[in-house]
């Protein structure tokens, strides 16, 4: 029996697709894995997060700053599809000048996906709340990817 391998993407693929995205799940190392979804902005760089400042993430991360983070875009009938697996750490940033720089890259991102202000309760924020608000007070912790160790990406040929 032949087994058929999913192709792997290539560097440039998978920063077209981390480009392209702005939903995430982050697996958090603990008794057993906690997966929960992010919303992220890419500087061409490096990935961040805004994280509420309560919930399981916080212990898992504070005990293991160690994660996975997936990517995937795909066809309701997954006919087409393409996933990133990168495995590396989480920093909570403390500069004030990055922390805003990064909460300006979460602003533009929901002006220019057009996302329904109902997200800013994923960021610690009320839907009620102007989407500025995000820069304007410190409601969640600005997290980044750092010290990757691996990228897997997959895609259909």
């Amino acid at each position: 029996m032949h087994v058929h391998k999913v192709p792997l993407m290539n560097k440039k693929e998978y920063d077209e697709l981390i480009a392209e995205c702005y939903v995430s799940r982050i697996g958090f190392k603990g008794e057993y894995p906690y997966i929960a979804p992010f919303i992220y902005a890419f500087d061409g760089k490096f990935i961040y997060f805004l994280s509420t400042k309560y919930g399981k993430k916080i212990k898992r991360f504070q005990k293991n700053p160690k994660v996975a983070v997936e990517i995937e875009k795909y066809e309701d009938n997954l006919s087409e599809y393409r996933f990133v697996t990168l495995q590396g750490s989480i920093k909570q940033i403390e500069d004030y000048n990055e922390k805003l720089r990064v909460r300006k890259l979460f602003v533009n991102l929901i002006h220019d996906k057009s996302l329904s202000k109902n997200v800013l309760a994923a960021l610690g924020h009320s839907p009620n709340d102007e989407v500025e608000s995000i820069i304007k007070e410190e409601r969640s912790f600005v997290w980044k990817l750092v010290d990757v160790e691996n990228i897997i990406g997959i895609k259909t040929s």
